[in-house]
């Protein structure tokens, strides 16, 4: 027999998490969720525990465990990337860090070609829809009634207190909310933990309706593709329990992320025609932008030894592990209560950009996210990466087995910009380290070390250990029909070219953002739920944010570098 439903969405991740709810409260609408992976039970501790977050990534269980075909200008390195094989998608796994992005990001997206509802104006009150910022109750700019419950660092290690003082000494700034008025500088961050526990997506959106007659959703649930009537998207062919099953759909919404998407897409006869031909794939509509413009953040960790016993580090013991375990199943206290990414900073590594191109996650302990601990006894780290690169990647199918990973190329380090700033990164964050206040905790860097110095010598470090920072993007991008490489109408979120078709998930964002990306992700499916249901969208809130040179005219240098930031069209 086959089923039947009004809306049919692919991926119970972040987006699909936040559509399944929405699509379905007015109760008109009858929803079925399709996961591939299975469900996030609430015993599962590597799921639910904040500290756990290690653990998961590279284990078939949770894992996709994507990786990049050799990477041209990384020595050939294949880079992996974790994506989250568990309803809840990668907010199941991730670093449970909280980032709107910078106001900016969003003017960058309004700007383009019938980008304009897309402006900071316009998305703002989805921001706000979607939060309960619990650390910032009378802030305007913030959400307080909102399905995603936020805490804010608290960020009281003596080391959070000393990076940041030293951020100040090295002629940057101190901000109460990276979220709030002023991303820039640094501070206590949000992150989606909740009373010791993680706040993903599908606890936040899913679990709370799953009651709902209208909603369904199916895990282990893998689809092969979508069908077809000449243009018309009629439903789609999954497997589930060793069976071969079709369902019939009014409208087909794919949210499987900036890699599964344009690989459904192209599977299913849409993307570049010459590509899907030479695999035997009869094309439904030609659109090469589908699986282009591939961006993601790359990150490295600088890491130091501290002489002062104040770090983290000691709870990595093996020995102390079944107490901390204790702690949290017991109280949901205790060291594996938090994601411990409590605080860090966004900053400009050069006067000539208008808002930061680096971000920094402090961590007051000194461990790779393998789980790989750093031989000290006591330590702790920096994250830091460029947000902007110009760089550009593809991803493409192999074959027409849905089961085969695809081909994905970053092109990380390919361009003079991106590696400008990879310098700039390492050459700002020693200098932020080597001031006052990091002189009682900054025992020596391990990694990289003092063996590397050169601008040579940093690239060539960078392209032997960095690693990225998951946030795969724009594959799909938002963008009129009249832009040859637009694959989804910013109005409607429908894929150009066919019928019944939408995308909404990381694919559909034009440019990476500042930050980690799972709060766009939530802030787009939010306006995207709107868009499909026909509703007037929120009004836009044009609200006063933190730009550079206008709050602050007499802002002093912060770096030497006199090169433009690019802004790649």
């Amino acid at each position: 027999m086959t089923e039947a439903y009004d809306i049919v969405i692919v991926g119970g991740g972040s987006a699909g998490s936040v559509l399944g709810n929405r699509l379905s409260e007015d109760g008109k609408k009858s929803v079925l969720i399709l996961e591939a992976g299975r469900s996030d039970y609430s015993w599962d501790l590597l799921i639910q525990m904040p500290a756990a977050l290690p653990f998961p990534a590279g284990k078939s269980l949770y894992d996709w465990k994507y990786e990049s075909d050799p990477e041209p200008h990384m020595n050939g390195r294949r880079i992996k990337h974790a994506r989250g094989k568990v309803l809840g998608g990668s907010s199941s796994i991730n670093g449970m860090i909280y980032q709107r992005g910078n106001p900016l990001d969003y003017e960058r997206w309004g700007a383009d070609e019938g980008m304009d509802t897309w402006d900071f104006a316009h998305c703002l009150p989805y921001f706000k829809r979607l939060e309960n910022a619990l650390a910032s109750p009378d802030d305007d700019m913030r959400g307080h009634d909102g399905p995603i419950k936020l805490e804010r660092g608290p960020a009281k290690n003596p080391l959070f207190q000393a990076f940041f003082d030293s951020g100040v000494e090295a002629g940057y700034s101190r901000t109460p909310d990276v979220n709030g008025f002023r991303q820039e500088g640094f501070g206590p961050f949000d992150k989606h933990v909740y009373k010791g526990q993680r706040m993903s997506a599908s606890r936040a959106y899913l679990h709370p309706v799953m009651d709902r007659e209208n909603l369904t959703v199916k895990t282990r649930a893998f689809v092969k593709h979508i069908d077809f009537d000449g243009k018309k998207a009629t439903g789609l062919t999954y497997f589930r329990n060793g069976q071969t099953h079709q369902v019939k759909a009014g409208e087909v919404i794919l949210s499987g992320g900036a890699i599964n998407t344009p690989q459904m897409l192209q599977l299913s006869g849409v993307g570049d025609a010459d590509h899907l031909m030479s695999l035997g794939i009869k094309p439904v509509v030609d659109l090469p932008g589908v699986g282009e413009n591939l961006q993601d953040h790359l990150e490295t960790y600088i890491q130091y030894t501290c002489p002062e016993p104040v770090s983290e580090q000691p709870n990595l013991n093996k020995a102390r592990m079944p107490w901390i375990g204790l702690q949290w199943m017991f109280g949901r206290t205790g060291p594996a209560a938090t994601n411990h990414f409590e605080g860090g900073g966004f900053v400009r590594s050069n006067e000539d950009v208008d808002y930061p191109n680096l971000m920094y996650h402090f961590l007051p302990v000194a461990v790779r996210y393998d789980g790989q601990k750093a031989a000290t006894k006591h330590g702790f780290q920096v994250h830091v990466g460029p947000m902007y690169s110009d760089a550009r990647g593809s991803l493409k199918i192999r074959s027409k087995d849905p089961k085969e990973h695809p081909s994905m190329v970053y092109n990380y380090l390919s361009t003079e910009q991106d590696r400008r700033e990879w310098i700039e990164a390492v050459r700002v964050t020693r200098n932020i380290m080597a001031q006052p206040s990091m002189k009682t905790y900054n025992g020596g860097e391990i990694s990289p070390g003092p063996s590397v110095q050169t601008d040579e010598e940093i690239l060539e470090w960078v392209k032997e250990d960095a690693e990225t920072a998951l946030h795969p993007s724009c594959t799909a991008k938002m963008g009129p029909a009249t832009d040859p490489m637009a694959v989804v109408d910013p109005h409607s979120m429908k894929v150009h070219g066919v019928e019944n078709l939408r995308v909404v998930d990381a694919s559909a964002m034009p440019y990476v953002t500042n930050g980690n990306i799972h709060a766009p992700v939530l802030m787009l499916a939010e306006k995207a739920a709107d868009l499909i249901l026909g509703r007037k969208p929120l009004e836009p809130i044009h609200a006063d944010f933190y730009r550079h040179g206008v709050h602050d005219p007499e802002a002093g240098t912060v770096g030497k570098s006199k090169t433009k930031q690019a802004v790649v069209r």
